[in-house]
This record gives structure tokens, C-alpha cells and sequence, in this order.
């Protein structure tokens, strides 16, 4: 019995050394502790900046609830252009997600530079794609469209792509056998295993399309964005906290109705 038990207590697995967690907090604190000289920040910086952090949360309330007059118009033009920046990224977005998945697709020199392209789209920011396409067509909606189109194609193509790659096999393998040409193998097989997730998808990214289209009109991309400007830089912040609280209020509601859509998608 003895011998037994002290085999058995032998086999027990040892205590985890605590080495390895202590090494990985000296690690983020060396990190965290050079990315703050490296930038110059410090605590007494924050602290100093707290007052007058303070004084602007002052001069924002009470907001302006008579300037909802001029705003509605342009938080309409905001979720137009969220509207329109998503529909035309999410038809594009389809044939990339098609060519990037390699289970539908085998051909590693399609595959690869499709995928490249997806991820350099989703590399370059928001502010920076409508302004570059502004000082191509001017200022206006068109920009901010078109940036926002730039964006959805990248994320929805990604997300399909991935989920097209975990789709069953079976209905592909029976259509194969029974001699179903590539196309009919795409449209039978595939699209309906990934069109609720695909649908899911375009309403996630026009949630977050309509958030960044609140602020493309810092760049002259036109949108409720051209408001936060023009109250900021004549410090008119009473303006500017209306102009929040209204985008919240949108932004909540598109999120609920989106969230509940993509509930039952799903």
C-alpha cells in the first residue's frame, strides 16, 4: 500500500514555476516603461492636464440643444454615406472573398496576391483613404463614399473568406461527383452556407461605417464630421457636446437594430 501510494504521488504533476509569470510581468513593465520615455509621458504630465481636462467637460455642458436644427441634415448625410460606403464595399468584397479562400479556389499565385491586397486595405486608415481620395475628387460626399467602400471591402471580404474556409465539404464533394461545374458548385454549395454570416458581416461593418463617417468630414469628406470641425475650431464646445451626444444616440440605436438582426441571422 505504502509503495503504491508514494508511486502514485511520484506521477503527480509538478507546481508550474512561477518563473515564467514573473518574467512576463518584468517584460510588460520594461515595455510600458519605454514606450512612455519613448513619448515623452509621464504621471505629473496627466495630473497637471486634469484641471484643464476638467475646465473643457465644463464649457461642453449644459450642450446646445437648439443646434440640432443644423445638425439632423448632416447625420443623415453621414448614414446615407455609411449606407451607400457599405452596399457598394460588400458587392465588391464578394468575388475577393471568393478567390480567397482556399478551399474554393487552389491556386496559390490567385490566392496569395488576393489576399495581400485585403490585407493592405485594411491597412491603411480611414482618415487617411478619404483624404487621399479628396484631393482627387474635392470636397464632398463622394470621398467619404468611397473611402468608407475601400474599408468594407477589406473587412467583409476577410470575415467571408474565413468562413467560407469552415464550411461542411459534403455538398461540395456530392456536387463534384455528380459532375456540378465551378460555378454551380459556388452558387449550390457554398452561398448558402455563408450567406447568413455574410449578411451578419455587412451589418457589422456598417456599424462600424457609420462611426467612422461621423468623422470623415475632418478631412472634408463630407457628414456631420464638417460640424465637429467648425464648432472645435471656434471653441465652441457647447455646439460640440451636442453634436456627441446626438452621434451616440444614433450610433446606439443602428448597433441595436443591427445586433438584433445579426441575432437572428445567426
Amino acid at each position: 500500500m505504502n509503495g503504491t501510494g508514494t508511486n502514485g504521488l511520484s506521477r503527480l504533476p509538478k507546481k508550474p514555476s512561477r518563473i515564467k509569470h514573473y518574467l512576463t510581468f518584468v517584460i510588460v513593465l520594461w515595455m510600458v516603461w519605454g514606450s512612455a520615455v519613448q513619448t515623452d509621458s509621464t504621471f505629473k504630465e496627466l495630473f497637471t492636464g486634469l484641471p484643464e481636462m476638467w475646465k473643457l467637460i465644463e464649457e461642453m455642458f449644459p450642450p446646445n440643444w437648439q443646434y440640432f436644427d443644423n445638425i439632423v441634415p448632416a447625420m443623415l448625410e453621414t448614414i446615407r454615406m455609411a449606407i451607400a460606403g457599405t452596399t457598394f464595399g460588400a458587392i465588391i468584397a464578394i468575388p475577393f472573398a471568393v478567390i480567397s479562400a482556399s478551399n474554393i479556389v487552389k491556386t496559390p499565385w490567385i490566392i496569395y496576391p488576393a489576399r495581400f491586397i485585403l490585407n493592405l486595405i485594411r491597412t491603411i486608415p480611414d482618415l487617411l483613404l478619404a483624404a487621399l481620395f479628396v484631393a482627387i475628387f474635392g470636397l464632398g460626399l463622394v470621398p467619404g463614399i468611397l473611402a468608407l467602400a475601400v474599408f468594407s471591402v477589406g473587412l467583409i471580404a476577410k470575415l467571408t473568406y474565413e468562413a467560407a474556409e469552415t464550411i461542411d465539404p459534403g455538398p461540395l464533394e456530392a456536387m463534384t461527383s455528380v459532375g456540378a461545374n465551378k460555378i454551380q458548385w459556388i452558387v449550390f454549395g457554398v452561398v448558402p452556407q455563408v450567406a447568413a454570416h455574410y449578411v451578419s458581416y455587412v451589418l457589422y461593418t456598417f456599424e462600424i461605417n457609420v462611426r467612422a463617417a461621423a468623422v470623415l468630414g475632418l478631412v472634408g469628406a463630407g457628414g456631420i464630421g464638417l460640424y465637429y470641425e467648425k464648432t472645435l475650431g471656434f471653441l465652441e464646445y457647447d455646439k460640440t457636446n451636442s453634436i456627441i451626444l446626438f452621434t451616440l444616440a444614433v450610433v446606439l440605436v443602428i448597433d441595436f437594430i443591427s445586433t438584433k438582426l445579426r441575432e437572428k441571422l445567426l
